[in-house]
């Protein structure tokens, strides 16, 4: 069985600038959870979610990145492993970009992705 290291997951300034925000901005959430979860036109899909303190699971990665914390489950970390969790804008299109080289397609609206 191969040996996971959780800190290869990496995430930009930008993408911790926007999360720290976006929890600043919620007022009630100590972190965000992000993941991969069975879903799209491709077979998985990312999904992020504001998580507090009380409903973190046992299981979870924390990311401790100073004004953010940010939660990953066990099995959505084996699919992120290596990735740079980035944010990006281009003209009227920002947000949260994965950057995912266990990912082998991407559907063509960028939502979906396939291992």
């Amino acid at each position: 069985m191969e040996t996971f290291s959780p800190q290869e997951l990496k995430f930009s300034e930008k993408a911790l600038l926007h999360f720290a925000s976006s929890l600043k901005n919620n007022g009630k959430s100590d972190g965000v959870r992000i993941g991969v979860r069975k879903a799209g036109c491709s077979g998985f899909e990312y999904f992020f979610e504001f998580v507090e303190t009380k409903l973190v699971d046992a299981n979870d990665f924390i990311f401790d990145e100073g004004d953010c914390k940010i939660y990953v489950d066990k099995e959505s970390l084996n699919y992120l492993k290596g990735s740079l969790v980035d944010y990006s804008e281009d003209g009227l299109n920002q947000g949260i970009k994965f950057h995912n080289p266990n990912a082998k397609a991407v559907c063509g609206c960028g939502e979906s992705f396939t291992i």
